[in-house]
């Protein structure tokens, strides 16, 4: 898709879809706890769809073959649910999906009597699993591979008959989604508690009166997907841009992105419940921080730097090379295209912008089946005439309203 930029408005109200991360959470747990809840603004990613299929198949048992193409999360928390679930299981995806480790999942769920096993490579999906009824009890597990194992663990534990004793080794990445996790298990009724390095889960039981009264959730937007706004503000001239469905008070560990974008000169501002983003004078000659707890909006970051010619350090990168590509060397790839000086690590990257004008080249973005790459480079088009992102479906990994939201802001293919 050649992206081209033609202003229409300085202005755009945008209906940001519902959080993946929180829609994908609460299907499960609505499964785990028979909850028959009611989700208003569900996700429309991909991700959420294909989960939804795949608990249908579950609960009508039609198919124990499980594939889940390119979604990462879906194959950790159904690894966890087929688990307790009677029958004989094969969970699968892409060959993607084939290379990215699941082995400390699959290894604390043994630690609890779950039978699975590899049906190629060890470590490696496809999984075969005999669901049965666990007793839960205590498991170890390192917390620097994805949180993602841990959430997996956190979602089933109130279904067990023991609930679970989660001790977490080693530094712990992207904190703020277990604990969004966490608190997701609470605004259910369930007894959660954490100490330290261990987080400690009580069983409970589905018909509880607490759980009966719930009916409806209202899950709140996504600030992995405001984080391309934040990136199209930055990078024009004067856009206002208003954002609808965020909570200020966020539990998502994107919901950071008022700090980071201060940076670039971006002002955050909430009314009525919306969030107004608008550009002030000053931002910063160089960027520097940390992306341990929001590694998701890495890449959104790295362009906007690119963009605004600030050289940068981006730090605490290490579970980026394990998700839908090896991100950090995408990054590297795609940044080296606009003359950037590039240097990366297993956990960071560094940009020195070229100073040459390069505006009026062409620039192919290869994607590498990766949404968020598409996402965070298509800004450019402010600042570059001729951007052409390759397969541009991709966004419906997560954010399928992506470029007919851009034309509200005169971004169009």
């Amino acid at each position: 898709m050649l992206l081209r930029f033609n202003y229409n408005s300085d202005k755009a109200i945008v209906q940001l879809p519902g959080s993946k991360s929180i829609s994908n959470r609460l299907l499960i747990l609505n499964e785990v706890l028979e909850l028959n809840l009611k989700l208003q603004n569900l996700s429309s990613a991909k991700d959420t769809q294909d989960l939804i299929i795949a608990l249908n198949q579950i609960k009508n048992n039609k198919n124990h073959v499980i594939d889940i193409g390119h979604a990462g999360t879906d194959m950790r928390f159904l690894t966890a649910l087929l688990s307790t679930k009677e029958g004989e299981w094969t969970l699968t995806g892409s060959e993607r999906m084939k290379q990215r480790p699941i082995k400390e999942l699959v290894d604390a769920l043994k630690q609890i009597g779950a039978q699975i096993s590899y049906l190629q490579n060890e470590g490696f999906p496809p999984l075969k699993i005999i669901g049965k009824k666990l007793k839960g009890g205590k498991v170890e597990i390192d917390g620097s591979v994805s949180s993602q194992f841990i959430s997996a663990l956190i979602l089933i534990a109130p279904a067990l008959e023991n609930g679970l004793e989660i001790k977490i080794k080693n530094e712990i990445v992207s904190w703020p989604y277990i604990q969004m996790t966490l608190d997701l298990l609470k605004e259910t009724g369930v007894e959660v508690s954490t100490l330290l390095n261990t987080i400690i889960i009580s069983a409970i039981h589905p018909k509880v009166e607490a759980l009966k009264t719930m009916h409806e959730l209202v899950i709140e937007s996504d600030w992995s997907g405001a984080s391309y706004w934040y990136s199209i503000v930055a990078l024009s001239k004067n856009f206002e841009i208003t954002l609808k469905g965020l909570d200020q008070n966020s539990s998502q560990g994107d919901s950071v992105l008022p700090e980071i974008y201060k940076s670039f000169g971006i002002s955050s501002e909430f009314i009525n419940g919306n969030l107004l983003l608008t550009k002030k004078a000053g931002r910063v000659n160089y960027f520097e921080y940390d992306f341990t707890n929001c590694p998701d909006i890495a890449q959104t970051v790295a362009v906007t730097c690119l963009g605004l010619k600030i050289d940068c350090r981006l730090n605490g990168l290490s579970t980026l090379k394990h998700k839908e590509t090896d991100r950090i060397l995408a990054l590297k790839n795609e940044l080296e295209k606009f003359e950037a000086n590039v240097n990366v690590t297993n956990d960071s990257l560094q940009i020195m912008n070229s100073k040459s004008d390069i505006r009026n080249s062409k620039f192919e973005i290869s994607t590498y089946k990766d949404h968020r790459m598409a996402m965070s480079f298509a800004p450019l088009t402010l600042i570059y005439d001729n951007i052409n992102i390759e397969d541009p479906q991709v966004v419906k990994k997560s954010y399928p309203e992506f470029w007919e939201h851009l034309k509200l802001v005169g971004i169009g293919g």
